[in-house]
């Protein structure tokens, strides 16, 4: 394997692991979520929790390193349009994804002091619930734009 095939293996590899687990978090976040019991809940989001800052944060560190050793290889410029829009989309995803850990973590420990106490869920969980699912909406469809823009490379002048 050429470094070059290295590096696209990486970078393909790594915004794999991005969308993947992403919708992977989101999907049994949300099925735990509708049962309404605060043990699944509480158990769900501790899972969910560990695999954001195994697999989401190596990802996130991997992935502009690859790009830009990429980028590089190939010889384009990081002012290239596709490129600018692709790192400018990879900040509004961090910038959704970093509360998001947050909110999973809160949400783990108010449903398991809930669990504990033989308690519905309080009405914080609901409505950090709430921002948590209209978060991953922005995060999920600007991961989608990078990997389209990452595969397209269309051309255009951004200046």
């Amino acid at each position: 394997m050429t470094w070059m095939e290295f590096l696209r293996w990486a970078h393909v590899i790594g915004a794999t692991v991005l969308l993947g687990t992403g919708a992977g978090i989101a999907f049994f976040m949300v099925m735990a979520h509708r049962t309404g019991d605060a043990r699944l809940i509480a158990h769900t989001a501790s899972t969910v929790v560990i695999a954001d800052w195994i697999f989401t944060a190596s990802a996130v560190v991997a992935q502009p390193v690859t790009g830009v050793l990429l980028a590089n290889a190939m010889g384009w410029s990081l002012s290239e349009g596709w490129i600018v829009v692709s790192m400018a989309l990879y900040v509004v995803t961090g910038l959704f994804w970093l509360p998001v850990v947050w909110m999973q973590s809160r949400m783990r420990d108010l449903a398991r002091t809930a669990a504990a106490a033989n308690e519905g869920l309080p009405d914080a969980y609901h409505r950090l619930y709430r921002l948590w699912f209209a978060c991953g909406f922005p995060a999920f469809f600007a991961v989608l734009g990078i990997l389209w823009l990452m595969t397209a490379r269309p051309h255009f002048q951004l200046w």
